[in-house]
């Protein structure tokens, strides 16, 4: 039996911002793509994405926020919501794809047919506020799943990682001042979205770090901020805003990652499931725009929750 589920959907590849928007169609055909040439893809259970219900979201955004995106959605060519994030036809269906992947990969999980799961999914989540659509994101994506494992299965603590280059301000506006989620953060400061320095909450944990951050400068702030704060937290689910974009190629951003070292950050948080959550972990693709770095840094994550 495959350890980790793949869970994706072909709904994710129609919703496009435009020939020249960086989160294009584009990234999840380099994934797959990838995942086949080094022969990857015989280890995974593969699931299609269902679609998230109205009732999952509302744990997590206003009734308010789903009619205004609803509305937003236009019958052909792109609505622009701000400069950067765009609808087509197809945005809809594709991000209630998005977030049910998140829930599914809770429910295989919790019903004990894989261990871990990764789902590659766009439009990402972790710049969707509980009232805004924004940077690329629409739904939260990885805050729907870590509800639905907190309200859906009774699950009393769940912590979310997030290693993109950006602030997941999003994740944050969600689960603030939430006492059954911790949220560990690491992001490029100053930088998109110019937020995470000032009022976190006491469970929101972000480190803002310089731009040109190497791998070492990152693998010591995970071992001295986040690792003892989420043994001392014991969270029950693991769930990681796997964003891709602070590796040393990826444009996007400016820090100096390399697929080794989220191969070793991905190593940690194994452990860490291993000891209090019975290696329970939801991952969730954020950012990453140069395919080539994005395809090898994904496939060197969902090695390690492979365990190959």
């Amino acid at each position: 039996m495959a350890s980790t589920a793949f869970i994706t959907h072909r709904d994710c590849h129609l919703h496009d911002m435009g020939s020249y928007h960086p989160e294009s169609p584009a990234r999840l055909s380099a994934i797959s793509d990838h995942m086949i040439a080094q022969g990857l893809d015989h280890y995974f259970a593969y699931y299609e994405a269902p679609l998230v219900t109205f009732a999952q979201l509302l744990r997590v955004h206003s009734a308010a926020h789903l009619e205004r995106l609803k509305r937003n959605v236009p019958t052909i060519g792109i609505t622009h919501l701000d400069p950067d994030t765009a609808m087509n036809p197809h945005t809809w269906q594709a991000a209630l794809r998005s977030a049910g992947a998140g829930v599914m990969a809770v429910d295989l999980i919790m019903g004990g047919e894989v261990q871990n799961a990764f789902c590659a999914i766009r439009p990402p989540g972790h710049h969707a506020e509980r009232e805004t659509a924004m940077g690329f994101c629409f739904f939260n994506n990885v805050v729907v799943a870590a509800q639905h494992a907190l309200k859906g299965h009774g699950l009393s603590r769940v912590a979310v990682i997030d290693f993109d280059v950006h602030h997941g301000n999003g994740t944050e506006d969600c689960l603030r001042n939430n006492p059954q989620a911790l949220m560990v953060g690491m992001f490029q400061h100053p930088f998109y979205p110019y937020s995470g320095t000032e009022n976190t909450a006491p469970n929101i944990l972000n480190v803002p770090m310089p731009g040109g951050t190497s791998g070492e400068d990152f693998r010591q702030m995970v071992s001295d901020v986040w690792l003892p704060q989420l043994r001392k937290f014991k969270p029950e689910m693991l769930f990681i805003s796997a964003g891709f974009d602070a590796h040393y190629e990826d444009d996007l951003g400016g820090m100096k990652l390399l697929e080794k070292d989220y191969a070793w950050v991905t190593e940690q948080l194994k452990e860490i499931a291993d000891e209090t959550a019975h290696g329970r972990i939801v991952s969730m693709l954020e950012g990453g725009y140069v395919l080539s770095s994005l395809a090898r840094s994904v496939a060197a994550h969902i090695k390690v929750l492979a365990g190959l």
